[in-house]
């Protein structure tokens, strides 16, 4: 008999009921260190208190009207968004899944309205996750997420990711974008070398084409910029951004150049719930802590130590663990026996992590972790390591 939730999902055996910081507190009353945080969701942690300052005082003001009216709250976030970023339009959405469906279309709109309809076409790349609506399991193409839910949304080239060279002889008279994470996520944290992306960026200046960047996991601060992108000194024409910007509220956005969201009219897209007070308030929130310098400094900071902690336990634990990868709190350990193993082992330690692709355990904490949560974490993977061991023998 099917259950009453939809059965699409492998939970793990846990029903946590409280969140504190960089903890989750189980129902039995165990802690749980999170190293996981929502799938770097939860960027400043749980229960953060000036994001449930920020929630709790527009959920005593206002909690929703709908985009038929001004929304105070959106057009500040927006205002911040802008003035931040290489943006200078933003729609805001529900996650990162709906704002790949808007990127995809307010790219082919624009070479519509150019009137080049035939430019629809939008280069991927293997590995990728831009969500799983019907654009974004079309955009990935990944077996996982295509299986059965034919026919696909046509338009879609996908390339090896790491075969860079190819993607200019891919790139044709039908071709209207180019989509890629600056740093996979699902994908098993693999990022997009600095040259790539300035390559990338000439190659659409030349061609006329969009960059479209998918930093919904490795955006708002992850990576120890206010976005991955800043890294190689480029800007994409179009953005997706979620998870992280919400801090654990439902929020996601599309930042566009003038040029790129020129044929986006009035009526063109929209969103009941996209931006609405309650999302923008705490959205605005996170943007104001994690933006500042100094909190980026930190993050900065944090994730060497971290790195080098980690580099310390693949050393010690070079039968289990590989090589550790990816840029500032978005790390991952490439495992040499099943990550799966790993995970649960973890569990076992009451330690938190998510799986990725390429058999890579991926390590997203709350950007405002302490150094004693950090060590505490790698001690606890140690102790993982040397379970899956003694399992092993």
């Amino acid at each position: 008999m099917i259950s009453s939730v939809l059965p699409t999902y492998n939970r793990a055996p846990f029903t946590f009921v409280k969140g504190e910081g960089c903890w989750l507190i189980e129902a039995d009353g165990r802690r749980f260190l999170d190293l996981g945080a929502g799938i770097a969701v939860n960027a400043l942690g749980h229960a953060h208190p000036e994001l449930v300052a920020a929630l709790s005082a527009q959920a005593q003001a206002l909690w929703h009207t709908s985009n038929l009216y001004n929304i105070p709250q959106q057009t500040a976030l927006a205002d911040l968004l802008v003035e931040e970023t290489f943006a200078d339009t933003v729609f805001f959405t529900n996650s990162g899944t709906e704002a790949c469906e808007l990127a995809v279309k307010m790219a082919r709109r624009y070479f519509f309205e150019l009137g080049q309809p035939e430019r629809s076409d939008i280069i991927a790349f293997t590995g990728s996750f831009h969500g799983r609506s019907s654009a974004g399991i079309a955009a990935a193409g990944g077996e996982k997420l295509i299986h059965g839910f034919g026919p696909l949304l046509p338009g879609f080239k996908h390339l090896e990711f790491g075969d860079w060279e190819a993607v200019a002889e891919a790139v044709d008279e039908n071709t209207a974008a180019i989509i890629l994470e600056p740093v996979q996520g699902e994908g098993g944290i693999r990022p997009v070398p600095d040259q790539v992306m300035q390559q990338l960026r000439q190659l659409c200046d030349e061609t006329g084409t969009l960059l479209i960047l998918d930093e919904v996991q490795c955006g708002v601060a992850r990576t120890g910029r206010l976005f991955a992108h800043e890294w190689a000194g480029v800007t994409p024409d179009i953005m997706m951004v979620a998870k992280g910007i919400g801090g654990g509220f439902p929020l996601g956005a599309v930042l566009a150049t003038e040029q790129a969201a020129s044929a986006m009219t009035a009526g063109s897209h929209g969103s009941t719930y996209g931006g609405n007070p309650l999302a923008c308030a705490v959205g605005l929130a996170v943007m104001k802590l994690v933006s500042a310098p100094d909190f980026l400094a930190e993050v900065n900071r944090k994730s060497a130590l971290l790195r080098q902690k980690l580099e310390g336990l693949v050393a010690d634990n070079d039968d289990i663990f590989e090589e550790v990868r990816g840029n500032g709190l978005m790390l991952g350990l490439k495992c040499r026996v099943a990550n799966t193993d790993v995970l649960a082992a973890a569990y076992d330690a009451e330690l938190l992590t998510v799986p990725g692709g390429d058999n890579v355990l991926r390590l997203l904490p709350a950007l405002n972790i302490a150094d004693e949560e950090l060590a505490e974490a790698v001690q606890r993977l140690d102790q993982a390591a040397k379970s899956v061991r003694a399992t092993a023998g």
